[in-house]
């Protein structure tokens, strides 16, 4: 399996976190979801990777042959090849819409402009046909701005998409759009595109998500193909009366008046045997709540 980016020996560090990650793979042609809880380290990696930011340690490896050093020459073509969207937003407030593309255009060889006007009339920020110069990025709401922040990253010609957050300030609806749009940019790349993203709406997200990692602690501790990690792990529900022992046995466990329900690794499975228990394939959603409960800082009861 080819891989797009490939991290070895990557740190950073600030006065009270420390990102460390030996060694990580994101595959080509496929979309990779970066989760993790608030302070995990996700955006510091984003960073690094998408090069906003260069203080760090370690070597990256980009599309099988570029390194890190290459990405910052223009000669190279990566970064024209790698787009990028951040939080906030990085236009000028006031700009109108009309002049983010005119100066997307400027800045990148493989803006293509009438995908770009077609980009925002699908996303609604513009009338059919119609661009005009539109409104203001001051104007815009949080959800608008991520909107067209993404207009302006799929109107290029490019190999690889980096999103920070891409769903957060997003309505549901959007979401499902936004999942939309990335099966048509990999669709479309032939095996040849990748999407890494971070996020936090992991079941919105999941039916768009094919390879997950799972950060903790500024450290990498899941990934895998989330077919793989729904054979790795197994959603266990039984009785109130053999929740003590099963809690011995499941990786993560939560407890109610009628029950216990958790997650157990499947090489354990046979521990729960004599047991009234029923088994069921976890969602992406369950196995990552169970691995970050596994490996958070935070207390529960």
């Amino acid at each position: 399996m080819e891989n797009v980016i490939q991290v070895k020996n990557v740190e950073k560090n600030y006065k009270n976190f420390r990102l460390a990650v030996p060694k990580l793979a994101i595959p080509k042609g496929f979309a990779t979801a970066l989760i993790g809880e608030n302070g995990a380290g996700k955006t510091t990696l984003i960073n690094i990777l998408a090069g906003t930011r260069l203080d760090y340690k370690g070597e990256l490896c980009f599309f099988g042959r570029y390194s890190d050093a290459d990405r910052e020459k223009p000669e190279s073509g990566v970064r024209e090849a790698i787009g990028y969207t951040g939080p906030g937003c990085y236009y000028l407030p006031h700009w109108n819409i009309k002049q983010v593309g005119e100066v997307s255009e400027l800045l990148f060889e493989n803006f293509r402009p009438e995908r770009y006007g077609r980009l925002l009339a699908e996303l609604g920020l513009v009338g059919e046909g119609n661009p005009g110069s539109g409104k203001k990025v001051s104007e815009l709401s949080d959800g608008n701005r991520m909107k067209l922040m993404l207009a302006g990253v799929l109107a290029r010609d490019t190999k690889l998409l980096i999103l920070d957050e891409p769903a957060s300030p997003l309505d549901p609806l959007m979401r499902d759009k936004l999942c939309e749009m990335i099966r048509e940019y990999l669709a479309d790349g032939g095996g040849e595109r990748s999407v890494l993203f971070s996020t936090h709406n992991i079941s919105d997200m999941e039916n768009v998500t094919d390879y997950a990692v799972i950060m903790e602690h500024g450290a990498v501790v899941e990934q895998g193909f989330v077919e793989d990690l729904k054979e790795k792990y197994v959603l266990v529900k039984g009785e109130r009366e053999d929740a003590e022992m099963a809690r011995k046995i499941l990786y993560s466990m939560t407890e109610n008046r009628y029950g216990f329900e958790g997650i157990c690794l499947a090489e354990k499975l046979d521990g729960l045997a004599g047991m009234d228990v029923c088994t069921e394939t976890p969602n992406l959603f369950q196995i990552s709540v169970a691995v970050m409960r596994e490996n958070t800082s935070l207390q529960f009861h």
